[in-house]
This record gives structure tokens, sequence and C-alpha cells, in this order.
């Protein structure tokens, strides 16, 4: 017998009760009754509704997990047989393109949890925050000034220049376009027929790699230094260089592969990716090339205003924490000689906007920003992050924390590198994506505020690589979230606080010769500027 029937039984004899008192009751307290008898049958008809749901959530993660297990176990065991002998097929080098990343149709992780109402509360904790910040900065022009003043002078300062970044984008995806395409068409239609095979594609590759250094290496340097581009408009041409440069590598190495193996038959000409194909996958939320996508069946634009809402919503939120929290402690500091005192204090003044400007990076681009191509473009696959927010280890972190990146990075760094060295050097395999990840997050904070001061990188490629190996996986204690999160919160106050002491040393303190050392030295550790 079930709980459910067990209240039925219960609600049934109560309501047989009820009746045989109502006969020997007065008429006029018949209505009581009958209400009293509705108010019941509610509260016993919502624990019946509880319970049901309940035994529905149990068998429906009963069935869930089996059928996963199953899956993983089929995919385990899953082997082709060549020359009467077995081979797994995920050995074989000749399936990596059936062995790569595989896409579905799936929602956003935040896009579902939004969907419970005490996780919707905390981004209204969040929008009121905002409206906090705005309403501060409303009562202090006020108060300054007499009057209400809203500027957004850093604002338009920080995205200044943007004719100049519209042509050098143009000109950057033109060439992503055109010349990696075409060159592999050329390429292809050349590699069955040649004798030298080896010799075509060194030599294409070289050609290739000399362009590409060109436009998509030393152009957008040359037009971020030239023209002495703002830091919001620097980011917009680095970070599209490295774009541009990751999908066209991932485009190669997916496509040429095949051509190599599947040689045309005599009369046939051989297949290449489509043209639409390619040009789909420049725009699409992924870094990893497929012919083809899972794709939505059409585009829901009140989700597309929605989400440019909230993209509008953090530039602002971005913009407040910085006008409020960072720039009136950094730049009024005068005269103060650099000590551990004042290193520590400002550093742990810097916590709090370091960590609301990391959440809220994550959340702009990696949920609304790329869920806002993803729907324009009805790319079904919204898998751009996991909840690397219960991470226990920053192994899981690291994995879960960019999707879109971490695939690009595992696929083409990783497990190429395992594949180079026979499976035998995996702790040098993943090394050297961190460095190599080190290195281009440095690359792009140096371009980007205009100045080296290697933070980033001895965070990443010192510290980072530490508490990977020290902090992996076989650690599940609560404690060590909290550890995570302690360190998440300390590494982002270092980088708020160093990064905004070197700008205005930058401003105030300009180096006076064009030195190795004056290039490279931090003006912060040496700077007292009166202003």
């Amino acid at each position: 017998m079930t709980t459910t029937e067990a209240d039925s039984r219960v609600y049934n004899r109560n309501i047989k009760a009820r009746q045989s008192s109502d006969n020997s009751s007065p008429a006029g307290n018949h209505d009581k009754v009958v209400e009293e008898d509705a108010r019941q049958w509610e509260r016993c008809a919502e624990k019946i509704k509880i319970k049901v749901m309940e035994q529905v959530q149990d068998q429906l993660n009963e069935i869930l997990d089996r059928v996963l297990t199953e899956s993983v176990q089929s995919l385990s065991n899953t082997q082709s047989t060549v020359n009467g002998k077995t081979k797994n097929i995920s050995s074989s080098r000749s399936q990596r393109m059936d062995d790569g990343k595989v896409f579905m149709a799936r929602a956003s992780l935040l896009d579902e949890l939004f969907e419970i109402s005490h996780i919707r509360t905390i981004y209204h904790m969040f929008i009121a925050v905002l409206l906090i910040f705005f309403l501060s900065t409303l009562a202090v022009d006020y108060i300054d000034q007499g009057r209400l003043v809203l500027e957004f002078d850093l604002l338009f300062y920080a995205f200044g220049k943007l004719g100049t970044v519209t042509v050098a984008w143009a000109i950057m995806f033109s060439y992503t376009l055109i010349v990696p395409y075409y060159t592999l068409l050329f390429w292809g239609s050349l590699y069955h027929k040649v004798l030298s095979k080896l010799g075509l594609s060194l030599g294409m590759g070289l050609i290739l790699s000399l362009i590409q250094t060109c436009i998509l290496g030393v152009f957008p340097i040359y037009v971020v230094v030239h023209h002495q581009l703002p830091p919001a408009s620097r980011f917009i041409v680095i970070l599209e260089q490295i774009r541009f440069l990751m999908k066209t590598y991932s485009f190669l190495r997916e496509t040429a592969p095949v051509i190599m193996k599947k040689s045309p038959k005599e009369g046939e000409n051989p297949r290449f990716p489509t043209f639409s194909s390619y040009l789909y996958f420049l725009f699409c939320p992924t870094l990893i090339y497929r012919e083809s996508y899972p794709r939505n069946r059409h585009i829901r634009w009140n989700y597309v205003g929605i989400t440019l809402g909230m993209i509008l919503g953090c530039l602002f939120y971005g913009y407040f924490i910085l006008v409020r929290l960072c720039v009136p402690v950094f730049r009024t500091q005068t005269n103060v000689p650099f000590s551990k005192r004042t290193m520590v204090l400002a550093i742990f003044h810097s916590i709090l906007p370091g960590i609301m400007l990391l959440l809220l990076c994550f959340f702009a681009f990696l949920h609304c920003w790329l869920n806002l191509f993803g729907e324009l473009l009805r790319f079904a696959d919204r898998m751009f992050y996991k909840d690397w927010w219960n991470s226990t280890s920053f192994a899981n972190y690291y994995r879960t924390w960019n999707i879109v990146v971490h695939d690009w990075l595992y696929y083409y760094g990783y497990r190429d590198f395992l594949w180079l060295s026979n499976r035998k050097f995996r702790t040098a395999a993943m090394l050297s994506v961190f460095i190599v990840s080190a290195v281009v997050h440095e690359y792009a904070l140096a371009m980007g505020f205009g100045f080296f001061y290697p933070v980033m990188f001895l965070l990443f490629a010192v510290f980072g690589v530490a508490f990977n190996f020290t902090m992996n996986d076989k650690r599940q204690s609560p404690v060590c979230n909290i550890i995570m999160w302690v360190c998440l919160f300390i590494g982002q106050g270092v980088q708020v606080c160093l990064y905004c002491q070197e700008w205005y040393a930058q401003i105030y303190c300009p180096r006076t010769g064009n030195s190795f050392w004056e290039l490279v030295m931090p003006r912060s550790w040496s700077c007292s500027y009166q202003r």
C-alpha cells in the first residue's frame, strides 16, 4: 500500500465520521461543516500531491541513473574488429572526429536554475545592489555639486575610438573568412594528385602561417599601440584576435585530417566543408568546428531582448563598481611609499570589487553574451559552463569555469600532446596547457591595459598549477569548497589592487626612457606621485 492510498483511506474515514455526526447536528451547522470538509480535502490533496511528486522524482532519478550507467558502459565496451582482432575505438586515431566533442541540445545551467524561485531571489538581490549603486551615485553628485548629475565619462572613455575598432575587426574577419577556407580548398584539391604530399602540406602551411602572422598577429597589435586605443576598445581588438586564431586552428585541425584520409574515387571531386558551415562557425558560440550543430526550431525574441538588457545592466554594473569602489581609493593615494601594511590593506579593500567583477564577467560573457549569439543563431548546445561554484578542487574549477575555452585546450592542446608523446607524459601535457593559457591571459591583459605586469601569469602558472595538483578531485569535503572560494577572493583582490595601482602609476609617473627594464619594471614599485 502506497502512502497516497493510506492518506486517502484516512481522509475517507474522517468523512464518514463527519457525516455520522452531521445527522444529529442542527441544519444551521451544515455550511460550516461543508467549509471544514473543503479545507480538509484541500490539505489532504496537497499532501497527496507532495508525496506523488516525491515518488515520481525518485523513479525518474532511478531511470536516469540506470540509463546513464548503461550508456557509459556501452560506450566503454564498444570495440571494433580489425582483421579478426579487437581494437578499442576510443584509442584509434582514425576515429578522431567521432572521438571529439559531442554537441547536444541543452540549456545553460543558470537558465534552468532561474526557474527556481530561491535562486531567482539571489539574482534579484544583485539587481537591488545595482539600484543601490545608482542611487548612491546620484546622492553623492547632489551633495557635491548641488544637482543631480549622472555622467558616464569613464564608460565613454573606455569604449572610445570605436570607428578604428570596427575597421580593424572588419579586416581581421574578412581575412579569417576568406584566406583559411580557400587555402584549405586549394590544398585539398591538390593533395591526392601530387607525389610529394608532405612538401605540398609544408609549403602551404608555411605560407598560411606567414599571412596569419601578419594579419592576425602583427596587425591587431599595431592598431592597439599606434592608435592608442582606450582599455575596452583594446580588449575588443585583442580578444577578437585570439578568437579568430582559435577558430581558424580548429577549422583546419578538424577538416584537414578528413581530407587526407578520404581519397576521392577516380572522376570524383574531393568533398570539402561548405562555406556556409564555416561562416556559421565563425559566429556561433563554440571554438570546436563541426559541419553541423544541433539547432533550435525558432528564435525566442523575448529571450533575446531580456539577454540584451542583462548585458547592458552588467556594463553599468561594472562601471559603478569601478567608480564607487576602485577609483576613489587608488586615485587619491598620494605620497604613500610602498610598504607591506599599505599593500595588505589595499588588497583586502580590493577583495569585494574583485569578486564582484569576477562574477560580473562570468555572468555577462559566459552566460549572457554567449546565450545571445546562441539564441540568434539557434545554436542548441548552451553548456558554456558548469557548476564551477560547487567545485571542491581547482582541477574541477578549471574544467567547469569556461567550457568553451576548456574544450579547445583539451582537444587541441592536451590530447594532441598525449598523441604526439604516445601517451607517456600526462603531467607535461597538463603543464603545457597551463602555460599556454597563462601566457594568452597575460598577453590579453598586457595589451588591454597597455603595460606589462605579470600578476595574472604568476597566479595562473604558479599558484594555479600548485593548487591544481594539491587540491585535486579526490577532495570532496565542503571545507575544500570554502578554501577554493577563499583563494578566489584573495586572488581577485590581489589582481584588482595591483592592476589599479599600476594604472595610476603609469599615468602620474610615466617612464623616462624606452629601455627593456623601463618597459617591464612595474612603475608602482617606485612611484610616489602627488596630484
